[in-house]
Order: C-alpha cells, then structure tokens, then sequence
C-alpha cells in the first residue's frame, strides 16, 4: 500500500520508495559516523532534501541507494569540516589592506560594456548565472535546455567574455591568474 502511494507523488514518488528503502540504514550509517543522534539525524533530514530537490533526476538514477549513501558522506565530511575550531592568525601574519582599489574592482565599467558587447545568449546566461547568482540548473529550466547544453553554453560564454575583456579592455593577468590590471578605455564599443 505504501509504494503505491509513493507512486500517487509524480516525481516524488521515486524518493518516496527509495528513501521507504534505506532511510533505516542510512540512520544507521550516519549515527556510528556522527559525534551524536541528533547531529546524524540532522545529516539525514540534509540528505532527504537533497534528495528531494532533484526530482525527476532522482528517477533517473541506477542505483539510489549508492547515492544517497554518497550524499550521506559528503554531508559528514562537510560537517566535520564547518565544525572543526579555527584559530585567528597573528596580527603579524595578516596581510596588509591593500591600497585603493582592487585591480579587478577596476574593471567594473569595461566588464559592463563587454556584456553589452556579446552576442545577446552569451550576456543572458552570464548576467543570470555569474553576476545574479541564478543555477545553471534554474536558467537550463528556464530556457528549455538540457543541464549539460547549459553548463557548456556557459563555458562558452565565459571564455568569449574573457577573450573580450582581454582584447577591448587590455586586461592582464598575473601568474596565478588573477587580474594584475587593464587599460580602461573609453566609453562605445570597438569595432
């Protein structure tokens, strides 16, 4: 009666079995792995929207249980990792405050009029996933594309933008590569 009514949930219904499944085991797992209970079962419950959040996909999977078992260990680890104490470093350690601004705070203006400069899918799916903070997922969705023809469209895009700015706004960059500095340049766009 209980996978039945897993199957009533659309995309959820997957999740609904697959945890029905292994929910007691992943209890398990993650109790022997937590300093305590209640920390496990807050791990799990983590697990459970992650699980949940990927809808239809989560159908798609051929092994859920090896999944969520994998998501049940990143999630410790993450925990781990949050909970460990930091020390503040010495005031002899910290690094100077850096005079004016940024080298790449600079490049505000010239990063603006590159956008504009792209070909218009190039700076819709730059300004939504890189400056908007959207996923790649929400603009996949939104734009009717596959997860992957997003993220490569999004590479893409990237790239192009970075050519740009190297081109219209002589942007250099230093061996770590990080801005070092550009040749602002003025307003209109280059031909």
């Amino acid at each position: 009666m209980k996978a039945a009514a897993a199957g009533d949930l659309g995309p959820f219904g997957c999740v609904a079995r697959a945890w029905e499944q292994h929910e007691a085991e992943l209890r398990s797992y993650l109790r022997r792995h937590s300093r305590d209970a209640e920390a496990a079962d807050d791990t799990l419950q983590d697990v459970f929207v992650k699980a949940t959040r990927q809808g239809q996909d989560f159908c798609t999977l051929g092994n859920p249980r090896a999944w969520l078992f994998q998501v049940a260990r990143n999630e410790l680890v993450d925990r781990a990792r949050r909970a460990r104490a930091s020390e503040p470093l010495p005031d002899e350690l910290a690094a100077p405050e850096p005079e004016g601004v940024a080298p790449v705070d600079e490049l505000a203006g010239c990063l603006s009029r590159c956008l504009d400069e792209l070909a218009p899918e190039d700076a819709a799916i730059l300004r939504s996933c890189d400056i908007e903070g959207h996923t790649v997922r929400a603009y996949a969705h939104a734009q009717g594309l596959s997860l992957g023809a997003a993220k490569s469209r999004l590479l893409r895009a990237r790239h192009r933008l970075r050519e740009h700015l190297m081109t219209a706004c002589q942007v250099r960059f230093d061996a770590d590569g990080s801005v070092d500095g550009h040749v602002p340049r003025e307003g209109g766009s280059i031909a």
